[in-house]
């Protein structure tokens, strides 16, 4: 997916605006997207012994965190990877994670799953934006890339790619 370029001072007040209001509704939403019983769930569990369904918005999400995450895996593990492209992973994963919880369309128990998912991807995109300064941006990419890893073992995503790492 491509994002728009911001050249304007105005459009980037604009867009920042748009951003900050969209993390504060995706905040509140991750704090009242309650779907029942589960939704206290505090660790990744499988439906039964099956992996849980996912629909066409969560596959497409998780698969463009995984791209992204994947073009600068050897970067990452080599510690080769600048400041600046850690920035733009993470603006990846929260623009993701927001389209994911826009979208959400899982039956409640899925969802409450999703929600632990989603709760470790936001944890490694700030560790990657630099907002937690006494965590390496590295260590970031690999909660992310944990993240990825339990998405593909607790839900089923028949088109799913592991990353080779």
């Amino acid at each position: 997916m491509r994002y728009p370029t911001i050249t304007t001072p105005m459009s980037r007040l604009l867009a920042t605006a748009a951003l900050a209001l969209g993390f504060s509704t995706l905040a509140m939403a991750q704090e009242t997207h309650s779907h029942g019983p589960d939704a206290g769930v505090h660790e990744l569990t499988l439906n039964a012994g099956q992996r849980w369904a996912t629909d066409e918005h969560l596959r497409k999400a998780m698969g463009r965190i995984r791209s992204g995450m994947n073009a600068s895996l050897q970067d990452i593990h080599q510690s080769r990877l600048a400041d600046a492209s850690y920035g733009a992973l993470a603006e990846t994963v929260n623009a993701e994670v927001g389209y994911m919880v826009s979208n959400c369309k899982l039956e409640p128990r899925a969802d409450a799953q999703l929600h632990l998912l989603i709760a470790k991807l936001l944890e490694g995109a700030d560790v990657m934006a630099g907002k937690r300064a006494q965590v390496k941006r590295q260590q970031g990419a690999v909660t992310v890339i944990g993240a990825l890893e339990n998405y593909g073992t607790y839900f089923d995503d028949p088109g799913w790619k592991p990353l080779a790492h």
